[in-house]
């Protein structure tokens, strides 16, 4: 929706506040299309680019990446990360979502897949990758801000630095 105001209503220019406002099961379609479009190689379900999803200026956090700030950015990073990825699988009826009442929402889920250094499942073993939170702000329709939250080992080598997780393989 376009408002007017001010000085600029005289000179007939309009000011582009916002949209109408979203509700959190709009957001959360939204969220769904994103990971739906990363389970099928960044292809959203409507044939285009995952990156359509994101506004211009959205930024992304991966664990181990950084934080990707813009499309190109965002572009190198689902490049790098899902480079090493043959595939992946989120579990959508076991996600859960939490709703901020504003432009927030989180959903934590668990995935499986295959990494380029061997598979993961979630809870295989139940220290191992796979369960996941990602942040999102959602608004006018597009992804402003996601921030990931998990594992990226996902095959499960780095295990030389966690005394805890050798006792396991032998426990």
């Amino acid at each position: 929706m376009l408002k007017q105001f001010g000085a600029e209503r005289g000179r007939g220019r309009l000011m582009a506040l916002s949209r109408d406002v979203m509700t959190d099961e709009q957001r959360k379609s939204v969220a769904l299309e994103y990971l739906k479009a990363f389970d099928n190689g960044g292809v959203t379900s409507t044939g285009g680019s995952i990156l359509d999803l994101f506004a211009e200026d959205a930024q992304v956090y991966f664990p181990k990446w950084g934080l990707a700030t813009g499309k190109a950015e965002i572009g190198k990073m689902f490049g790098d990360v899902g480079g090493t990825l043959k595939s992946i699988t989120h579990h959508y009826s076991h996600f859960n979502w939490i709703f901020s009442g504003s432009d927030l929402l989180v959903v934590e889920g668990t995935s499986h897949g295959e990494h380029q250094d061997g598979p993961w499942r979630a809870g295989v073993p139940e220290s191992g990758a796979g369960r996941w939170c990602d942040v999102f702000e959602i608004r006018d329709w597009l992804i402003q801000r996601c921030f990931i939250y998990l594992d990226p080992d996902y095959a499960g080598q780095d295990t030389a630095r966690y005394t805890w997780l050798k006792a396991e393989e032998h426990g």
